[in-house]
Parts: C-alpha cells; sequence; structure tokens
C-alpha cells in the first residue's frame, strides 16, 4: 500500500474523519436524526472532535474505535490530509482492511446505523455530507491517477 500522508506540524485542528474502506466497501455511518445537528440524518464517515493534545491521525483512529469498535492499526491508513476552513483546520485519512472486519464491528451509539457502501454510492448520495464526499473524490482521483 502506498504511503501518501501530509505530515502533522502541530497546527491546531478541529476534529479528523477516516474513510475505513473494508474490502472495497466504505464503512458509513447515518447520522442521528436530531434537531439542531449539522447535517442530521445525513451519511457521514468515522470520525468527530479532538480530544486532548492528540494527533489529527490519534483522533481518526480513536473515533473510529468508539464508533465502530475497530481498532485500525497506524500501518493500514494509506492517505491523509489537512483542509483548512474559515476559522479551523480538519483532517481526513483513507485506510484499508480486508472485508472480513466488517465481523468485527461493534456499532457505537452515535448514529442510526452503519452500513458498507461503494465509493459512487457515497459521492452521489443526496444525502451525505458534501465535505467528505469532496475529499473522498480528491483521493479517488489520486488513487485512479496512480494506476
Amino acid at each position: 500500500m502506498q504511503f501518501d500522508i501530509e505530515k502533522y506540524e502541530g497546527t491546531a485542528f478541529k476534529g479528523a474523519k477516516l474513510a475505513l474502506y473494508l474490502g472495497d466497501y466504505l464503512a458509513a455511518i447515518l447520522r442521528d436524526d436530531k434537531p439542531g445537528l449539522i447535517f442530521a440524518d445525513h451519511w457521514d464517515l468515522p470520525g468527530g472532535g479532538r480530544e486532548g493534545s492528540e494527533t489529527p491521525l490519534d483522533c481518526a483512529l480513536r473515533e473510529c474505535r468508539e464508533e465502530l469498535g475497530l481498532s485500525v492499526p497506524q500501518e493500514a491508513v494509506c492517505w491523509g490530509r489537512e483542509f483548512r476552513q474559515e476559522d479551523h483546520a480538519s483532517w481526513f485519512y483513507v485506510a484499508q482492511l480486508p472485508i472480513e472486519a466488517q465481523n468485527d464491528v461493534v456499532f457505537g451509539d452515535e448514529g442510526q446505523f452503519w452500513q458498507l457502501m461503494t465509493e459512487d454510492a457515497f459521492l452521489k448520495h443526496p444525502k451525505a455530507v458534501p465535505s467528505f464526499q469532496e475529499r473522498l473524490a480528491l483521493w479517488i482521483a489520486g488513487r485512479d491517477a496512480r494506476k
């Protein structure tokens, strides 16, 4: 697996996401449908807010453990980038595990449920979080250009 991970330089960030492939499929989480929740009832990827002084990758992997019960080894992460918004930064990573890892998922208490989804389905879904669709598309374009 090719590693193309931007180096974390210690700058402040709010959170991190992980596009986790199980085989050829993404692990996607349907967000809770609660009033006031940003992108309520939308398809999301594992991840969330930073805790303490953790690095972006530590944040993404911890959130994945909490949300899906999967301990993704750092060696499974193949891509990562920092993304800057107006007032903050966040990180987006991509990791790959075998399809059999789906049998080890223990869904946490955030979100309605999880499912495996093709990357095309996630990219085209009208109720997927748009910024994560864009970031996933960026990863896919780079991956496909290397083929």
